[in-house]
């Protein structure tokens, strides 16, 4: 158990959130969730003792081990694979440690045998005989291959990297689990596999995640923070995007009805507070319009961007064809022999293991880079609209956020493009500001806007809701569910995938396997498919 108590965080002028009182209790998953900027991952820096609150304190139960999902992809650079995540049971890795310096001491002392002695005895009792092997199986099951297992954390790749930590956190069932986005840069297997380990941990487990189906699957409480505190709430994020948004509207009718109320009993006291025969009437009036008040509520820093995406004109049927297309970028294979015919009205998310292949099939698609073989080509009607996985070419100027879009708009009047920008929530002086210093969410929303004002009828997004926090997810995820053009994606995002796509392409290096009018959720749980799957990969291999 953990307990919060009366905890506040202000920077300078600025407050995160004050007097915060919740116990987070073993046998639960707290999903920690608020705008960009609202205090998150600060949030879980106070529970890990990392960081002081401005008041308040952090009261963990004794003897109870803290395990936190480290950010710093380089800071075990020089330790061995395995060695790096047994370091996350960092007790148990300073006995092993201690061991054996002693052992390796010469001439080895009687007072060396003791210490010797003790230590073998608290590692016993600490499990260690089994240390190796089950941080071996973490790091199987996160997809990190065993003749990866003794080499140095430099030599991974970054996904790898993640990993690695990710399986750092959860050595050893620690008491109290604090997780910040742990299923970034994770495959939808390992994904799975991670939902199915915190649905079975038996202790304490706070998480911050973008992933709506992720919340949704893993959290038995949400903690949200919002309006300068931090409310608990029973059931998982869909439980608690009802019942907030109903919480809200019986808020905002009960202060309408108390509004009308106060109005009629200022009316009544303005008219007879003169007449002798109604004074007392009045005075009883005065005495109940000072006990109505309107519930206090204050800003919240939660808002939902309009993300919207329409058609100038419709496309003919048939929009691309794809005939034997095949890429290999410094000697990986990317994909072979494609061959895929994309129809009016098809929402294709691409998936598989490799972000790289499907980066690079929506490059040569938009003519960025060439096939090693094969070819494709649009249909006549087609306008495309493309969201690359990094923007940052769009950005290299100090255009202002009105001029940036200006370029793209055929309506190039200020007001026009002023009211367009505010409804992706730049606002006010926001939207003058220079584009090369806009925040990864905003160069995100700048990016939809440009896709917005240009009306495409075909739409390629490649990761678009990278950067984003959980309400522009939400807004975008029904500005797509909405498009009546057709798509070509690729998502991270679980709930995003399930809800838009209608057709899905896994891509491997030995080929692919495609699927018409299935959600996501039937494609993985198709045996017919996971059987070719299992072909695919093993070909490859």
């Amino acid at each position: 158990m953990i307990s919060v108590n009366n905890v506040s965080l202000q920077y300078g002028q600025r407050r995160l959130f004050t007097d915060v009182n919740i116990i987070f209790s073993a046998g639960n998953c707290y999903g920690l969730i608020g705008a960009n900027g609202s205090g998150k991952s600060t949030f879980l820096k106070i529970l890990s003792g990392e960081i002081e609150p401005s008041t308040g304190n952090i009261d963990v139960a004794p003897g109870k081990r803290i395990s936190v999902l480290k950010q710093n992809q380089f800071a075990f650079d020089e330790y061995p694979v395995l060695t790096t995540v047994i370091m996350g049971y960092k007790k148990l890795y300073e006995i092993i440690t201690e061991k054996d310096a002693v052992y390796a001491k010469h001439p080895f002392t009687d007072a060396d045998g003791i210490r010797a002695s003790e230590l073998e005895t608290e590692f016993s009792e600490m499990d260690g005989w089994s240390a190796e092997a089950g941080a071996a199986k973490l790091l199987s099951d996160l997809g990190i291959e065993e003749s990866l297992h003794t080499v140095q954390m430099k030599q991974l790749e970054a996904g790898q990297k993640v990993r690695v930590l990710l399986a750092q956190a959860l050595f050893g069932n620690p008491d109290i689990l604090l997780l910040d986005e742990p299923t970034n840069h994770l495959d939808v297997e390992s994904c799975m596999w991670l939902e199915e380990f915190l649905c079975d941990f038996e202790n304490t487990a706070i998480v911050v995640s973008h992933d709506r189906h992720f919340l949704d699957k893993v959290c038995t409480h949400i903690a949200d923070i919002d309006y300068g505190k931090i409310k608990l709430y029973g059931g998982n994020y869909s439980f608690w995007s009802e019942s907030s948004q109903l919480a809200a509207r019986q808020r905002s009718e009960a202060n309408k009805k108390i509004e009308e109320q106060r109005k009629e009993l200022k009316e009544f006291i303005m008219r007879f507070a003169n007449n002798a025969s109604k004074s007392r009437q009045a005075t009883s009036r005065k005495k109940i319009l000072e006990k109505l008040t309107i519930d206090d509520i204050g800003p919240s820093s939660r808002k939902y961007p309009y993300i919207n995406f329409e058609q100038e004109r419709e496309a003919g049927n048939d929009l691309v064809h794809i005939n034997g297309l095949s890429k290999s970028i410094d000697g990986q294979v990317m994909f072979e022999r494609l061959n895929i015919t994309v129809h009016k009205g098809d929402k294709i998310a691409f998936v598989g293991p490799n972000d790289l292949a499907k980066t690079t099939l929506f490059q040569i698609l938009m003519n960025e880079l060439q096939a090693d073989d094969g070819n494709f080509k649009w249909g006549f009607s087609t306008t495309t609209a493309y969201y690359p996985r990094d923007n940052a070419a769009f950005f290299n100027s100090d255009l202002s956020v009105i001029d940036w879009l200006r370029q793209y708009s055929k309506i190039t009047d200020q007001e026009f493009i002023r009211s367009f920008l505010a409804r992706l929530l730049f606002t006010g002086e926001e939207s003058s500001k220079p584009v090369n210093v806009l925040s990864g969410g905003e160069k995100a929303k700048c990016m939809f806007a440009r896709m917005m004002v240009t009306q495409p009828n075909v739409l390629i997004l490649d990761e678009p809701t990278n950067h984003l926090d959980l309400e522009a997810i939400t807004s975008l995820n029904r500005g797509l569910e909405k498009f009546k053009g057709t798509m070509l994606f690729s998502s991270h995002d679980h709930q995003l995938v399930q809800t838009v796509a209608n057709r899905i392409i896994e891509i491997t290096p030995k080929g692919y396997i495609d699927r018409i009018s299935m959600t996501f959720d039937e494609y993985l749980e198709n045996e017919q498919i996971k059987q070719q799957r299992h072909e695919l990969y093993a070909a490859t291999v």
